[in-house]
């Protein structure tokens, strides 16, 4: 299956060096992409990467920036956001995924390197994704919330499973 937001960058056009790669979607694409994410909308979607080879794989490095609409999880408003994320992968050959790989300080994503290629794109996709609130609420969920009668965590008093037995207990002493 081919990703909404493609941007395939074939492992022999790298070369030795460090090459710098910006794709943006276009307005087909963040529509898919929107779809896929159950997303309002995207308004725009970009990223800056800088890729090289290394001993270990391919590293990518870069920025994945943008903006979207979520809709709030209780009452269904729009509700923009910005995306502005730091992204560090490592994409490697299945066999290489077995092998244990000794990673610096950096936190970095290992990716299977299928079919000769990265994908850049889907690379972008999955950061915009991983941004995104799973549970984004807006400025009326909580009056939502309030009129459905459900109570915020404050208001909740513990269950307390002994306080029945107390009572009786006081009664017959």
């Amino acid at each position: 299956m081919t990703p909404e937001f493609s941007r395939p960058v074939r492992v022999d056009t790298i070369g030795e060096g460090e090459r710098t790669v910006t794709i943006e979607a276009d307005a087909g694409e963040r529509a898919a992409l929107a779809k896929r994410f159950d997303l309002v909308s995207i308004e725009w979607l970009s990223a800056d990467f800088t890729v090289r080879k290394e001993a270990a794989g391919i590293r990518v490095a870069g920025r994945v920036t943008g903006a979207a609409v979520q809709a709030c999880s209780i009452t269904g408003d729009p509700l923009p956001v910005t995306i502005d994320e730091e992204t560090q992968l490592r994409f490697v050959e299945d066999d290489a995924r077995e092998e244990e790989i000794e990673l610096d300080d950096e936190a970095i994503d290992v990716l299977p390197l299928e079919g000769g290629a990265i994908d850049l794109g889907e690379a972008a996709a999955e950061t915009l994704a991983l941004s995104l609130d799973p549970f984004p609420r807006g400025p009326n969920a909580a009056a939502a919330l309030a009129a459905a009668g459900v109570v915020s965590e404050d208001e909740v008093t513990p269950l307390n499973a002994f306080a029945a037995l107390k009572d009786k207990l006081a009664k017959k002493g």
